[in-house]
C-alpha cells in the first residue's frame, strides 16, 4: 500500500491488498506491511474487519445447500443502515466497499453451496464482488479480434470489443478449493460485468436457477436484486458471468458466443 497519512480516500490498490489480506491470498512479503497500514487506520480497520466477516460467511455458506435463518438474520443485522454508510468520511471507497459486500452476502444466501466441503458457484459469483486487482489481459496475437490472451486450461477469455462492445479493463486470480479462478471485468456504456473461469472439477450447478439452451450451450439463470447470475460449463471447467442491471439474454447472448470461424 502507499504510504500516506490520510486514508479517507482509500485506492484501488490498498482495497485489493485488504482483500486478499482478509481471504488469505496476499503475498506474504506484503504482509506486514499491509496490517501495519491496518492498524494505524481507523477506516482501513472497519473495512478489513467488514471484509473478513464476508468471507466467514461463504466458508460458512460452503458446508450448506442455503445459509440457515440464524446466520442470514447476523448477516443481515451486520449491514450497515444507509444513514450509517451516508456518513462514511471515505464516502467513495467505502460505498464500494460496502457494495461489494453486499453482493456477495446475496450471492451467499440465494445460490446453493453444492456438495459439502466443495467450492461452490456462490462462491465463485462472490469472486467478482472484489473487484479488479490487475491490468487486463490483452488480445490474443493469434486471434485478436477475438479472444484475449488470457486462458484456464482450455478456456479462453474472449475479446467482446469488436462483436458486443464489451471492452476488457481489468483482471484478478483466485484460488477456490484448489482451483485456479481467473475473473475478467467489461465495460460498455458505463456498465460492468464479470466473468469468472473456475479450473476443473466443475462446481455443482444452483439447482434453484431457471435452466436455458441457447445455441448448444446449457445455462443456468438466477437475478439476486437487479443483479444477474448466468453460469455455465465448457471443457470441465465452470463459467460464471455476472452484473448488474444488464438484461438476462444479454448475459445469456455473450455466455453462449463463440469465435466466429473468419475472426482473425
Amino acid at each position: 500500500m502507499a504510504s500516506r497519512a490520510d486514508h479517507t480516500n482509500p485506492t484501488a490498490a490498498e482495497l485489493a491488498e485488504l482483500s486478499a489480506l482478509a481471504d488469505g491470498t496476499l503475498d506474504p512479503a506484503r504482509r506486514a506491511d499491509v496490517e501495519g497500514r491496518i492498524s494505524a487506520s481507523p477506516e482501513l480497520t472497519a473495512l478489513y474487519e467488514r471484509e473478513r466477516r464476508v468471507v466467514d460467511a461463504l466458508h460458512h455458506a460452503r458446508a450448506t445447500e442455503r445459509a440457515p435463518q440464524r446466520l442470514r438474520t447476523r448477516i443481515e443485522a451486520s449491514r450497515p443502515s444507509r444513514a450509517t454508510v451516508a456518513r462514511r468520511r471515505f464516502t467513495y471507497a467505502g460505498a464500494a466497499v460496502a457494495a461489494f459486500a453486499a453482493i456477495a452476502l446475496a450471492l451467499v444466501l440465494a445460490l446453493p453451496s453444492g456438495t459439502p466441503g466443495a467450492p461452490s458457484v456462490s462462491e465463485a459469483a462472490a469472486l467478482a464482488a472484489r473487484g479488479p486487482a490487475h491490468a487486463a489481459p490483452t488480445p490474443d496475437p493469434s486471434r485478436p479480434a477475438a479472444r484475449l490472451n488470457r486462458s484456464v486450461g482450455d478456456v479462453y477469455f474472449p475479446n467482446w470489443t469488436s462483436s458486443f462492445g464489451w471492452r476488457a479493463v481489468g483482471a484478478r486470480t483466485d484460488e477456490l478449493g484448489g482451483r485456479t479462478a481467473v475473473t475478467v471485468y467489461y465495460t460498455w456504456k458505463g456498465d460492468t460485468i464479470a466473468y469468472t473461469i473456475v479450473d476443473s472439477p466443475p462446481l455443482t450447478e444452483p439447482s434453484s436457477a431457471s435452466a436455458s439452451n441457447w445455441d448448444g450451450t446449457q445455462l443456468r439463470t438466477l437475478t439476486l436484486n437487479g443483479r444477474v447470475v448466468v453460469t455455465w460449463r465448457r471443457a470441465g471447467d465452470t463459467c460464471v458471468l455476472s452484473g448488474s442491471g444488464i438484461k438476462a439474454d444479454e448475459l445469456q447472448k455473450l455466455a453462449a458466443w463463440t469465435v466466429p470461424a473468419d475472426s482473425h
